[in-house]
């Protein structure tokens, strides 16, 4: 029987289903085992990040079976394909890390390739690690079709003396063995008790920060991002969204219905509470420029800094992202801003009903401990904090969820390091003092290339006890599980010839997050002298390959670090083709 549900004749699916010319088409989904009814119903690209690289991904082949059997429910014909997914934590402290922000709009252009060339009408994507899921939001908003997002979800703690252990931990504990205060058995059983499941990163790092992110903006079923891996309760939400999304199909409710400016003011509120990662200060803008609105790093810090901070979570807090899920998880928190009138009600979501209409079927209140009221927060202004000043025309940003105020002024000579490398060394070897600024520059997103994470350096740091003595500020990321006085995003980047490319050891720099300004004590005709002396970019190894491309093509980090003009200069749009 025909289905009327859905007008196949306005669906991109009809250029491969419908009509004689198309029975070469048929025929191959004939050899498939698919049916003539499901030929002629609509079509969902069912993407996932699986691969077996990290736990983060290992569960995602499973749980898009449930979104399948869910999509045939709804009436649609799934089809799955996988992309790839560079996982932070593998990738972190080598050279690998290069590869990890190029992998967001490599998953982007390759979801966006396959929905195009296979005619796909909806999409379902599951992601689970830290680029994985912007990559997949900006698809999503790329081609601006009916489109439902889900989480992987977050591995389970691991348990070590009586307290909750996460992979931060292990990293701390690295510097910790080099000062010489663990043994290397101490350090060999943390290691095998740190990550005991599938999952993403456990604390507030990136991962979950983006996996807020999805519910906060709409594209994701509210408190789908909660459930652990490995709970397979989490299969229910699969299934929601499978429903959901011919429901969207139906509605011709489309990505841009949903990510508007206010969707993304309210993610930007999400990230603030919780004490986010601060790459979300890069993808809220690279999933705007995919929309084609401006909503740049200093439009996201605006309203970090106007947002109370008050879910407890790590590396800034105590809890993890099981314990958010057990506190009643990110619809709570959404109530709770809502309460405070920080939260437009009116965005539309993925259930087809508004934020407004989803928040008044939630009981859950504060738990005091893991989410706090908004109306006595931790901190009074948000987890995340930018900054701008001559060091960063382009501003910068920094976490400081946890932090106390006396901690988030600091004054201190430069001492600079041309790459990541140099800098761990020294931390390694001592050869820095307390009360230093280091400054690591050349790791932008072109200058890199690629922008990596400096965790490896910033976990020494805290391992040897020196998180809260010395200051560091880059052009590159922090991961999401950084902790101390950590400056990332350094715009322009030393690459494009930023003052940060100017910067000499002994430099006098002061960074105060409580007024959001980065500045060295050099007048505007010192740096420009300096400026005039400065002798390019410093070379890199990458002179053929992907991320020879990508630095070429990569824009500025205030921007989201995007590599195409996005929507602003569209002349098509794929569902109306």
């Amino acid at each position: 029987m025909k289905n009327t549900r859905f007008d196949k004749s306005k669906l991109p699916s009809r250029h491969v289903t419908e009509g004689p010319s198309r029975a070469p088409h048929r025929s191959y989904f004939y050899a498939m085992g698919i049916t003539e009814e499901e030929i002629h119903q609509p079509w969902v690209g069912v993407a996932t990040c699986w691969n077996e690289a990290a736990p983060c991904n290992i569960a995602l082949n499973r749980q898009a079976q449930s979104v399948k059997m869910g999509v045939k429910k709804g009436g649609g014909t799934p089809r799955e394909f996988t992309t790839i997914t560079v996982t932070d934590g593998i990738a972190m402290g080598h050279e690998g890390m290069r590869s990890s922000l190029a992998s967001r709009d490599v998953i982007a252009d390759s979801v966006e390739l396959t929905m195009r060339g296979h005619c796909y009408d909806a999409l379902v994507g599951l992601a689970g690690c830290d680029k994985s899921l912007p990559g997949m939001m900006m698809a999503m908003v790329r081609l601006n079709v009916p489109s439902v997002f889900i989480y992987g979800g977050s591995i389970l703690p691991g348990r070590l003396n009586g307290r909750d252990i996460v992979v931060q931990d292990v990293f701390e504990a690295v510097g910790q063995h080099q000062a010489g205060n663990m043994s290397d058995a101490e350090l060999a059983i943390l290691e095998k008790l740190a990550c005991p499941s599938a999952g993403a990163c456990g604390g507030q790092y990136t991962a979950n920060t983006m996996a807020c992110v999805s519910e906060a903006i709409g594209l994701a079923l509210l408190n789908s991002s909660g459930a652990p891996a490995p709970y397979e309760s989490r299969d229910q939400y699969g299934d929601a969204s499978g429903v959901a999304v011919m429901h969207l199909i139906e509605k011709n409710i489309r990505a841009r219905d949903i990510v508007t400016r206010k969707a993304l003011e309210n993610a930007a509120r999400v990230v603030a509470c919780t004490g986010g990662s601060t790459n979300a200060g890069l993808h809220l803008p690279a999933i705007a420029h995919e929309a084609g609105i401006d909503f740049d790093l200093f439009d996201v810090c605006d309203i970090f800094h106007d947002t109370p901070y008050f879910v407890n979570l790590r590396p800034g807090g105590e809890y993890v992202a099981k314990d958010l899920y057990e506190a009643g998880g990110v619809p709570v928190v959404l109530k709770e801003l809502a309460k405070a009138g920080l939260l437009h009600l009116d965005c539309i979501t993925a259930s087809g009903k508004t934020m407004g209409e989803e928040l008044e079927m939630i009981q859950g209140e504060p738990d005091g401990k893991v989410i706090h009221p908004v109306a006595a927060p931790i901190t009074q202004t948000g987890g995340v904090v930018g900054l701008k000043g001559n060091i960063a025309p382009e501003g910068a940003i920094v976490k400081v969820a946890g932090m106390a105020p006396e901690h988030q002024v600091f004054t201190g000579p430069a001492r600079v390091f041309e790459c990541e490398e140099e800098a761990f060394e020294a931390v390694q070897a001592r050869s820095y003092r307390e009360g230093d600024v280091l400054v690591i520059r050349n790791e932008g997103p072109a200058g890199g290339p690629g922008m990596r994470e400096m965790l490896a350096t910033t976990a020494a740091l805290s391992g040897q006890g020196m998180g809260k003595k010395v200051a560091l500020i880059t052009d590159g990321r922090f991961s999401g599980a950084t902790r101390g006085f950590c400056v990332g995003h350094v715009g322009p980047e030393a690459a494009h010839g930023g003052p940060i490319a100017l910067l000499r050891d002994g430099d006098i720099i002061t960074i105060d997050a409580i007024k959001g300004e980065i500045s060295v004590a050099l007048t505007d005709a010192e740096l420009s002298a300096r400026k005039a002396l400065w002798k390019g970019p410093r070379a890199t190894d990458y002179a053929s390959g992907a991320l020879w491309k990508y630095a070429r093509l990569v824009g500025p980090t205030r921007y989201g670090a995007v590599t195409h003009p996005g929507a602003k200069a569209e002349t098509h749009v794929y569902m109306d083709q």
